[in-house]
């Protein structure tokens, strides 16, 4: 089926009225005008709710994410159009289409069928990866880690794997706690404070530079080319400008002079490890050494920092959860594995169809992108019975936060661990918390990620009987 025959199968109408009983019946938490800060929210209704037609979504303009996630619109396609052909637009990189696949069980096939869906590339394109506009070949695509097929992706993978394995991570967990405690102490020594920078990312971003071999004090600038790199504020998508490639440059930079480093005087660290490490007799080349450099410290500190916001954000417009979570710790992983999957940080991540195939009802071409909406999987009612609340007693909670198949996030461990460490001292500590004005999201289709988050934090205070107070 070609792009206009695509376009054709897709162009019926929908309105709200029409969702399957599995999304009919949500509650509050899906309304277009959610509580502040709230990352459900829109920054115009939902062109389904108007009587439009399907094609008027386009997930490649930016703005439609600048407020968080459009839940609504996925809502809609999973109920009527799960593999759905997105026509180009304006905006759409590469001026060609691509498949939005938005049901769990479609992405969970997708995401375990490597040898179909490559990470790579397909058909008779020069160019490919994860993201929806292409990257070359020997940039990135084939070079990052997470822009690789097996058999080599799997051979870097295994090498890294014994650097965040539980028992690894076990060996820094106090160091981790001590950390978070003295950053909720000065968070809260200020009472107001952003969120994002001030307490979310900071432990990551400790975290990934202790487990890299990155000095401390190197770590805020390597956060500034990181947010520069993965933020779209002043650009629009698959656009690179000077800015852009500039931080770029500076993060690969600064990689290819720690491995120098590092082969010189190797430490007990991830990156020392990789550059000294041979993959078939082979050491990695310098360009994988500075992608894989790059990756791990956009993936180490991006993703769980925006876990930990939206997670808090939560948790600050439910007083009730905070307080149920501070009189019983025990129900922390569960609260842990709710806030990944209500976040769902990363939104999506494209494969590239190697052959014909079918997928639902539509007939996927080789050659086609094909991308899987991770965020939407993980608001599926077929899996998450009521999945616009917010419950962390949900059992079971397969989310996809992590992703699934081969790519499954090979920094899960350590986000749980930082993720516990850093509620933990939050809870231990902070009696209450509020906004003092909305949140500012990423303009990303790619990320839901936080840029600003303004709190007021008051001190947890007990009574000589034990009960809480507050100052």
């Amino acid at each position: 089926m070609g792009p206009q025959s695509r376009q054709a199968a897709n162009s019926q109408h929908f309105h709200c009225g029409n969702a399957s009983a599995a999304v009919a019946n949500q509650p509050a938490a899906l309304s277009l005008s959610p509580p502040l800060g709230s990352p459900n929210a829109l920054p115009d209704p939902c062109p389904l709710c108007q009587g439009g037609s399907v094609e008027d979504i386009d997930l490649t303009d930016l703005d439609r994410f600048a407020h968080g996630f459009p839940h609504a619109v996925f809502d809609h396609l999973r109920a009527e159009e799960p593999v759905w052909w997105h026509p180009p637009t304006v905006h759409t990189p590469d001026g060609e289409g691509f498949w939005v696949v938005s049901r769990y069980a479609d992405i969970v096939a997708v995401a375990g069928d490597s040898a179909t869906y490559s990470s790579e590339r397909g058909g008779e394109r020069r160019g490919g990866g994860t993201l929806i506009e292409d990257l070359p070949v020997d940039w990135a695509v084939g070079v990052l880690l997470n822009m690789m097929d097996d058999p080599r992706h799997a051979r870097v993978r295994k090498l890294l794997m014994p650097s965040v394995a539980p028992r690894t991570l076990e060996l820094i967990e106090d160091d981790l706690r001590q950390r978070a405690a003295a950053i909720v102490d000065a968070a809260l020594a200020e009472g107001e404070c952003d969120f994002l920078i001030d307490l979310a990312a900071e432990l990551p971003l400790q975290a990934v530079a202790q487990l890299l071999g990155v000095p401390q004090e190197d770590r805020h600038q390597l956060f500034g080319w990181a947010n520069v790199a993965l933020d779209y504020d002043d650009r629009e998508l698959g656009e690179a400008t000077a800015r852009t490639q500039r931080a770029v440059a500076e993060t690969r930079a600064y990689g290819a002079r720690l491995f120098t480093a590092k082969t010189a005087a190797p430490g007990d660290d991830l990156m020392s490890l990789a550059a000294h490490a041979t993959i078939d007799g082979q050491p990695l080349t310098e360009m994988e050494k500075a992608m894989l450099f790059s990756l791990l410290i956009a993936a180490g500190s991006e993703t769980t920092r925006n876990s930990i916001a939206i997670g808090m954000l939560a948790l600050i417009e439910r007083p009730e959860v905070w307080r149920t979570l501070q009189a019983d710790r025990s129900q922390l992983d569960g609260a842990v594995e709710e806030m990944l999957r209500w976040a769902s940080s990363t939104s999506y991540n494209r494969r590239t169809a190697t052959r014909d195939t079918d997928l639902g009802a539509r007939r996927i071409r080789a050659g086609d992108k094909v991308t899987l909406w991770w965020t939407s999987a993980n608001r599926d009612a077929r899996v998450f019975p009521d999945p616009h609340r917010f419950d962390i007693t949900r059992r079971p909670n397969p989310h996809l936060a992590f992703g699934r198949g081969g790519h499954f996030c090979l920094g899960s461990n350590l986000a749980r661990m930082e993720m516990r460490v850093v509620f933990d001292a939050l809870l231990d500590r902070v009696g209450t918390a509020e906004l003092t004005a909305p949140v500012e999201y990423t303009r990303s289709n790619k990320h839901t990620g936080v840029r600003h988050m303004p709190v007021r934090l008051k001190p947890r205070m007990k009574t000589r009987d034990g009960a809480d107070s507050e100052r």
